[in-house]
């Protein structure tokens, strides 16, 4: 993974109505911390940091060199947490994590579905069930996605971690046994009649519920 220039600035004073002033004249607070030493704040200019995002070819997964601007000091990191403004749509906040580019990190991968499975042709559907992996690996070694060909997948085949195919180097950390992707049934097939004065019972409907994430203020 190539590695991604950008200048930062230090940042002497923090809090509220800093973050706003820096915001307004076109730069994003940011905080960069890990790698054993204490957390340092710093803010990027907006344009700089979303234009080489954009044109990565490993975009918010890169690896950035960070430059403090008017001195020697410089680190790799990566993007931790990205905030974005739910209205402007504009960057709020970065949190960086350092990384050593020869230790192992703990990131987020997304799984990319390739193929159409026999199954879907056939009338049935796709399960997708894991959407994105937790990985160990160097940081050079991130990959971008973890692709699963689902071409041969016929009625009740499913695909678990464990018959990933992954790059070199990379381990994933989640259950082996769990299943990321299947085909099944378009439709349920018809219940059996009801015994005549017996009673239904339909199991009921779990809703999932998550809270949502608080936003940096």
């Amino acid at each position: 993974m190539a590695e991604v220039t950008l200048e930062v600035t230090r940042r002497d004073r923090t809090g509220k109505e800093i973050a706003k002033k820096l915001r307004r004249d076109g730069r994003v607070p940011a905080v960069v911390y890990g790698g054993h030493r204490e957390p340092v704040a710093i803010s990027v200019d907006r344009k700089s940091v979303s234009e080489l995002i954009q044109k990565s070819e490993h975009g918010i997964r890169s690896i950035f060199l960070l430059k403090m601007a008017d001195s020697d000091q410089q680190r790799h990191a990566m993007i931790k947490e990205l905030t974005i403004d739910p209205i402007s749509r504009r960057m709020k906040h970065i949190d960086f994590v350092r990384v050593v580019m020869d230790e192992v990190v703990r990131v987020t991968v997304p799984v990319h579905i390739t193929g159409t499975a026999i199954g879907v042709k056939e009338g049935g559907l796709l399960d997708f069930q894991v959407r994105e992996l937790h990985v160990e690996c160097l940081p050079n070694a991130i990959p971008d996605s973890i692709d699963v060909d689902v071409t041969s997948l016929a009625h009740h085949d499913y695909v678990r971690i464990k018959d990933l195919k992954l790059p070199e180097g990379v381990k994933v950390l989640d259950d082996s046994e769990r299943v990321v992707v299947g085909v099944t049934h378009a439709k349920a097939e018809a219940a059996e009649p009801v015994a005549e004065g017996a009673a239904a019972v339909a199991e009921p409907e779990v809703i999932k519920k998550g809270k949502p994430e608080e936003e940096k203020k």
